[in-house]
């Protein structure tokens, strides 16, 4: 009977059919033989409930069945909590852990993160003289790296007598997950001069240091090393290549990987459709600041059309993906929410809004956050609110995305009442760096100089934060508004470091709004230093000159861009029509239907016309 019961459990597939097998062996008086049996394949068959209760039911699980069920507590559900209580449970009815349950307890703390915990752990580890194992030693390398005690992890590391590939792997991959990605690389490199060979893990956590860096030529040597030794193209190694390739700003290199992978699997798509999702939002804030500030305007053509090329092709990908059968995570939506964003795609960020709500992922923090940030730049602001206002849990960068949202959309008193708010939650949450650059933006927009410089003062004296660039640019555009632009260029030359081109910019514009060529001049100078190749530089100075009747001065700035070589970037427009995104720029006219396209503005023009309207011509 045994034997036939071990048999039967081993090709059990479903957990109906093993309650059906466990109900004989109750009537067998057998099933306390087998309970580390029944338990491991519960575990298998992934029903978190059933388990728990059928573990809670034995009657003095062995140091097997509390291994088994620590390892399906990690491993399988990823209730890393849970697992905590069942090791404590473990040591409190006197079952003594062994050298097989630490490594899945620390691998608990490191998900946690639970530094009091693992150090806990980890002297009754050295006690019972488990320190000896390696594979428990690796598992204190990665509990220490991911809980950032990364000097912990490198004093053990370096304690290792006799390394193998998981040593180097553990370590390695500490570095890269905590952004220490120059010690990354630079340990992978002495990991090949020790003479071992990475595997794909390796690979992995070096293709993640390599695109935190921006190092694409060390990238593309892994990539060569991949080819050369013929390891296999999966979708880990496949989407880290893809990962990296996009955060070094080479896509045309993403794509090929992407193409040549056998198999495309959803971490694959995702790689390729959203980049590093984890920075998408948080780049879109700064993006979003950085448009509304610049009155730089051939800088942000630029910036916006290397920005919606890519944002185009994420989307055009997405639907293939789509047609591919595969379904959406939370990751793509953030992804195809981003690329919504950029270019104004809103039939599409309602479709995804829809499937959110279909799927239960209205309520991520990351989605709700998307959501936020698509409706804001789509002009649809009272949607971002309702978004806001619905979402359950809230993080810093859902609050910076709905201050800032308020802020460029010219509604400063609600977005610094909105920062009050954030202020006073009782979750506590405390601004950063980006949440000051959305209320000085709000101050910025509201003409509010007074309150900016309380803002500024008080992210540096109260929250104890370093202003960067942005914070500056803020209060040199928040002066240069209202008019005064010598105090502005004052805050200029005090700043501790140099200013760059977006804040000249800002200033250059308002010496142009109110006719100083004074300070204007000053503020040519830095620039064209900053950026000789930038056509809007020379044009706005152009027109300072012009607007003061300084006629020969305006010439030399059009004839010194001539002398150059700068030439002007054509402006570009999307338009989304029937979820399709259309792209047109300046005078190409390469458009299938630009003659009908063409007829229509002619139409418009003959109007305006007949109404007497006289367009505005400055810019």
């Amino acid at each position: 009977m045994a034997v036939l019961i071990s048999s039967l459990l081993k090709r059990c597939d479903s957990v109906k059919k093993l309650k059906q097998i466990q109900s004989q062996m109750i009537v067998s008086s057998i099933i306390e033989k087998h309970n580390n049996l029944l338990l491991t394949k519960l575990i298998q068959l992934k029903d978190l409930s059933y388990t728990c209760l059928f573990f809670s039911n034995i009657p003095q699980p062995n140091d097997f069945c509390y291994n088994v069920m620590i390892r399906g507590l990690t491993n399988t559900w990823h209730q890393f909590n849970l697992a905590l209580q069942v090791y404590y449970q473990m040591k409190f009815s006197g079952i003594q852990p062994d050298n097989f349950t630490f490594p899945f307890l620390l691998i608990s703390c490191a998900n946690l993160p639970s530094l009091s915990h693992g150090t806990t752990a980890h002297s009754f580890i050295i006690k019972l003289g488990f320190d000896s194992y390696s594979h428990v030693v690796h598992s204190l390398i990665t509990m220490y790296s991911r809980c950032g005690e990364l000097g912990f992890a490198r004093v053990l590391f370096d304690d290792i007598r006799e390394r193998d590939l998981v040593s180097w792997n553990s370590m390695i991959s500490g570095y890269s997950k905590m952004g220490f990605s120059a010690e990354a690389v630079g340990l992978f490199k002495r990991m090949r001069v020790a003479g071992f060979q990475p595997d794909e893990m390796t690979l992995v956590s070096v293709l993640g240091a390599c695109g935190h860096l921006g190092d694409l030529d060390f990238g593309k040597w892994v990539e060569g090393f991949v080819v050369d030794n013929g390891i296999e193209l999966n979708s880990f190694v496949g989407s880290a290549l893809i990962d990296m390739y996009g955060k070094c700003g080479d896509l045309e290199s993403a794509r090929g990987v992407f193409d040549r992978l056998p198999n495309k699997y959803l971490v694959a798509w995702n790689a390729m459709i959203t980049g590093p999702a984890d920075q998408i939002i948080h780049q879109h804030m700064r993006t979003r600041w950085w448009w509304a500030l610049s009155e730089n305007f051939d800088l942000k053509i630029q910036n916006r059309y290397a920005q919606n090329g890519a944002s185009n092709s994420a989307i055009m990908l997405f639907h293939d993906m789509r047609r591919a059968g595969l379904d959406p995570d939370k990751i793509t939506l953030i992804g195809v929410l981003s690329a919504s964003a950029s270019i104004g795609a809103l039939d599409l960020g309602k479709w995804v809004s829809e499937y959110a709500s279909q799927k239960g992922l209205q309520h991520n923090v990351y989605v709700g956050t998307g959501l936020i940030d698509m409706y804001a730049k789509c002009g649809r602001i009272d949607d971002a609110l309702r978004i806001f206002n619905g979402m359950p849990e809230k993080n810093v960068v859902s609050w910076n995305s709905m201050i800032s949202a308020l802020a460029f959309h010219g509604r400063a008193q609600e977005a610094i009442s909105l920062f009050k708010c954030m202020l006073e939650e009782d979750g506590a949450i405390c601004p950063n760096d980006i949440t000051f650059v959305g209320v000085l933006s709000a101050c910025v927009h509201a003409g509010l100089i007074d309150e900016g410089r309380h803002w500024f003062y008080m992210m540096q004296h109260t929250y104890g934060l370093v202003p960067k660039i942005e914070h500056y640019s803020c209060m040199v555009d928040l002066l240069g508004r209202a008019g005064r632009l010598r105090e502005a260029l004052d805050f200029i030359e005090e700043m501790p470091g140099k200013p760059d081109a977006i804040l000249l910019g800002a200033l250059l514009g308002s010496c142009k709004n109110f006719g100083n060529v004074e300070v204007g001049e000053r503020v040519m100078c830095l620039l064209l230093e900053l950026e000789p190749m930038n056509s809007g530089n020379y044009m706005i100075s152009s027109k300072i000159y012009a607007n003061s009747k300084r006629w020969d001065e305006s010439a030399r700035m059009r004839g010194l861009m001539r002398e150059r070589g700068v030439t002007k970037t054509p402006g570009c427009s999307w338009v989304e029509v029937e979820n399709q995104v259309h792209e047109f720029h300046a005078g190409d006219g390469f458009h299938q239907i630009s003659r009908k396209l063409d007829g229509v503005i002619n139409l418009l023009k003959e109007d305006m016309k007949m109404k007497v309207f006289i367009p505005l011509t400055d810019f």
